[in-house]
Formats: C-alpha cells, structure tokens, sequence
C-alpha cells in the first residue's frame, strides 16, 4: 500500500462507530420489522393494513437505494468535486439494492393471493381496467419485475466492480467505463422507475393517472438518498480521512444540491397539480379529492412547508450549509419529512372519495422504522469494505483541493 493510500485509511474510531452504528441499526430494524408484521394479528391491523405500512416503509428505504444509484451515475457524467466524496457512501447506499430489489415479492405475492393491496387485481371486468389489461395484469408485472432487476441490479453491479477496479489499477480504463455505463444507465433508471411508480404506486388508484408521476417520484429519491449521504458526510468530517479531505466548499456545493432537489420536488409537484387542475376531468381530480378533504389537507399543509418552504429557506443560506452541525439537522429533517410525502402517496388512496377521513395506523411508523433499520445495517456493514475516497479516481486530487486557498 502506497503512502498517498495509507492517508485514505479508515480513521479507527470511525471504525468502530460504524460497527457501532451497523448493530444498532440492526436491532432497531428487527424489532421494528418484527412488530409491523404483528400487525396482522393485532387489532388495528390486518393483511390490508400491513400491506399498506409495508409499502410506505419499503417504497422510502428502496428509493432512497436507488437514488444512490442514479446519483452516482450522474456523478460520472457530469464530473465535480462535490460526487468524489460521496461517491463511497453513494456506492454503498446502491449495494442495498441487492436485498431491496428481493423485498418486492410480498407486494407482488399480494396480486397473486388476494389483492388486498392492488384493486386492479379484481376489477379486470370493469372497462376502464380491460382497456390497460395489457400492461395491468399479474404475469407482465412479474416480468416487469425481473427487468427492474437486470437494469438497476446490473448498473449497482458494474459501478461497483469498476470502482474497485480503477482504484486498483489506477487505469483510466476504468473511469471511461464508469462514464460511457452512467450515460444511458441513467436513461434506462428514469424509464424503468417511471414504470415501477406507476405498478407501486399509481395503480393503487387504478382509475387515475398522471403523466408527471414518475419524475416527482424519482425527485423524491434522489433527495431522500443525497439527504443521507450528506448526513453521514457531517458526521464522517470528525475523522480521518474525511477530516482533511472535504472543505466547507464541498459542504456548500452538497447543500446547493440538496436545495435544488426540494425544487425540483416541488415543481413537479406544482406540475401535475396545474395539468390535474387545467383539465378538471373526473377521472384525475379524485386523487386530489382525496388528499384535500377529511383532515388530508393539513398533510399537504405540512408538506408544503415542511417539505419546500422551510428547507428552501434554510438551505438558501451559506453559513448553514458550510457548517456540518447544521446541514446534518437539515438532511435527517428532509429524511424524516419525506416519508411523511411517501405516507401521503399512499394511505389516501383506501379512501372512498365520498367519506374521506385522515387515518395513520401505527405500524405506518414502525415499518419505516423497521426497513431504515435494516437498509442502515447495510450501509454501515458496506462503508468499512473500501477507503471512504476513491483513490483511483482520476480526479480526486482537484477534488481534494476544491475550496482551498493556493
């Protein structure tokens, strides 16, 4: 090992936390994950009600992976000091996938043996469901399935192998492969989640539709990944070797980018509302009708400030973002206020639109818990495998003095 790859090393308290971190990670998400599925005997429960919380706490910590993916792909193509130092927590992140992409069988099991869940299952003779028969049956959404695997499995697969590889080889081979995979890996991700949001998601309503749909969902993951990833930064910064190698331009440069992800949500979210509200069609306005009445609406009042107004107006803010204290509270706010967004995609829809009430069930706050237990076990068990810098990447040196004064 060279002396510049011995200044990368894994600082040994730092170490240890993530072990630390990783067991209690796990045993939080154990008995989280083991009192959600409880629920199904318990009152206040049932198979519907836990399929319901299993999608909110699932659909969170799946996205939040695959965010990590298309970030680290965009990170590729657009180069940048600001990915190289979170290119391992990025990397890691996507490793979750691995288990995640696995966890969709209970969802898809549903379709097979009830349909508790997805009420297009047994509307198939209804004629607004027979006109989508060819994309809304159970066989094809297996085969989906299966092709959201190759591309998202395939793409984490590669982006990590090359990884190590550039950091072995020091090849620039490497990085060219990194590059021409993330262009169109990028491209396949946005068509692939679009078709996922609509089979996870949008079907729960399956008489609506919307055309924004899987942007505004893929804005969301990318904000809840990047949000995490700029946590564990704020915290890594205490320790060798991220202790001389991130600045607090770097911490600019990601609290920027975290502030143009809550833009973005929220003018996808402004997006579909306009086209739902300019075409004032029965069919699209129940998704709102749903969302805005029966105590629903303080949800969406919540998410409006919660979710746009406070973090933009805090995030607009140099000195909150260069400090690590601060942008850490910013990024587990914005984690935490998200699953509340993913909360309000899914629980209205088991509402008549006649008799609209709020409803939460307890285990919508255990299975997020549960599934963030399980997703951060492993992204504190993949962090240690590899230096927290990429000591192959061809520009890690400009990224190192990225915000330094010569």
């Amino acid at each position: 090992m060279t002396t510049t790859e011995q200044s990368y090393d894994l600082h040994p308290q730092l170490a240890d936390n993530l072990k630390k971190y990783q067991h209690r990670s796990a045993f939080v998400g154990l008995i989280f994950l083991v009192l959600t599925i409880a629920g199904i005997f318990l009152p206040g429960g049932g198979m519907q009600q836990f399929l319901r919380a299993y999608l909110v706490g699932f659909w969170f910590w799946m996205g939040a992976g695959v965010g990590c993916m298309v970030l680290l792909m965009t990170q590729y193509v657009s180069g940048g000091a600001w990915g190289v130092v979170i290119r391992r927590p990025l990397e890691a992140g996507s490793r979750t996938l691995y288990l995640f992409w696995l966890l969709f069988l209970p969802l898809l099991l549903s379709t097979i043996l009830g349909g508790d869940l997805y009420k297009w299952v047994s509307m198939q003779n209804e004629p607004v469901i027979q006109a989508k028969h060819l994309y809304l049956n159970v066989p094809f959404l297996w085969i989906r399935w299966l092709i959201y695997g190759v591309v998202w499995l395939g793409c984490t697969r590669f982006l990590n192998k090359w990884s190590v590889l550039e950091d072995q080889t020091k090849s620039t081979r490497y990085s060219s492969l990194l590059e021409k995979l993330s262009g169109p890996g990028i491209v396949f991700f946005f068509f692939t989640m679009t078709f996922c949001s609509i089979d996870y998601l949008m079907t729960l309503e399956p008489r609506w539709f919307s055309t924004v749909y899987g942007f505004m969902i893929v804005m969301g993951q990318c904000l809840s990944a990047m949000a995490i990833v700029v946590a564990f930064l704020a915290v890594a910064v205490r320790f060798a070797p991220m202790d001389h190698a991130v600045t607090k331009r770097h911490l600019l440069d990601l609290g920027k980018l975290l502030l143009t992800l809550v833009m973005l949500w929220a003018y996808m979210n402004f997006a579909q509302l306009l086209i739902t509200w300019s075409g004032n069609l029965p069919e699209e306005i129940v998704w709102y009708i749903k969302r805005w009445n029966g105590g629903w609406g303080w949800v969406g009042l919540i998410l409006l400030i919660g979710h746009f107004c406070l973090p933009f107006l805090l995030l607009l803010s140099q000195d909150l973002k260069k400090n690590p204290k601060t942008i850490f509270w910013i990024a587990v706010y914005l984690i935490v206020v998200h699953v509340v967004d993913v909360y309000a995609l899914v629980e209205p829809n088991f509402q008549s639109p006649e008799h609209v009430h709020f409803f939460i069930s307890w285990m919508d706050i255990t299975s997020p818990i549960g599934f963030g237990g399980l997703w951060l076990a492993m992204f504190f068990y993949f962090l240690p495998q590899r230096p927290l810098l990429p000591v192959g990447a061809p520009d890690l040196l400009k990224a190192l003095n990225h915000g330094r004064s010569h």
